[in-house]
């Protein structure tokens, strides 16, 4: 069933066989997908991780897809609705997902979703002098992100935080934290929390040429939110895509 899974994934993502081989050895878990077959084959799948927010337990749906040859034919919203009736069932308060592009938001919203979390983007380059930085483990990113959670922050934890550590590296400053990784065009950071002004220095000690950097802010729309208890508030902020 992998191997199809895993078919599936290639056909719709197109990402490398290191990041696929990565997904399905650490991120994977059978308890946390729900797909749709056709003679036993997965035509629509999707995989969540689990988060918290505010002491609640909430799922963020990641990697929905589905074979080009079975699109148009109703597979993700049937997809969608079945998982939230799953996870409905196993006490989850409320999901969350971050659409691939602007046109799925609309799509989303026919499912129950509405924007909850917004984010600002910006790009720089190195300046003069290094800003002193240590590397940390994803545990420790995780205790000390804690701190600098914009309120209403959703907390990634576990199974995310190994996944995310097959392809990024996670660095702690005096007054931010930081989650990136190399990309082709130099180095994009998933999350940047704390100070910001700390970029291009970041640059010029990691040695790289040229940055993209995600932090709170209210630049674009970023994360959907779907409730299924009303004691379980809107997301304040969700960072890591795992993108």
């Amino acid at each position: 069933m992998i191997a199809d899974l895993r078919k599936l994934w290639q056909e719709a993502f197109n990402d490398p066989d290191d990041f696929t081989d990565l997904f399905f050895s650490v991120g994977y878990s059978p308890e946390r997908c729900h797909y749709i077959a056709e003679n036993g084959t997965p035509v629509s799948a999707l995989y969540w991780f689990d988060c918290s927010l505010n002491g609640h337990k909430i799922a963020y749906i990641y990697g929905v897809a589905t074979l080009k040859s079975h699109r148009g034919k109703g597979l993700a919203g049937r997809l969608l609705n079945e998982t939230h009736e799953i996870l409905r069932s196993q006490g989850y308060a409320g999901t969350v997902l971050v659409p691939s592009g602007a046109s799925l938001f609309d799509f989303y919203r026919q499912f129950g979703y509405e924007t909850a979390t917004t984010v600002s983007r910006f790009t720089c380059e190195p300046g003069d002098a290094p800003t002193p930085l240590r590397e940390i483990t994803p545990e420790e990113y995780t205790r000390l992100r804690s701190v600098y959670l914009p309120e209403g922050g959703v907390v990634q934890e576990g199974q995310a935080m190994v996944f995310l550590a097959g392809y990024c590296r996670f660095y702690a400053g005096e007054d931010f934290l930081l989650v990136c990784e190399a990309s082709p065009d130099g180095l994009f950071a998933q999350e940047f929390l704390g100070n910001t002004q700390a970029a291009p220095g970041i640059l010029k000690t990691l040695g790289f040429a040229k940055g993209r950097f995600r932090t709170p802010g209210t630049q674009s729309d970023f994360a959907m939110w779907l409730p299924f208890r009303k004691d379980c508030p809107m997301p304040g902020w969700f960072g890591l895509a795992l993108d």
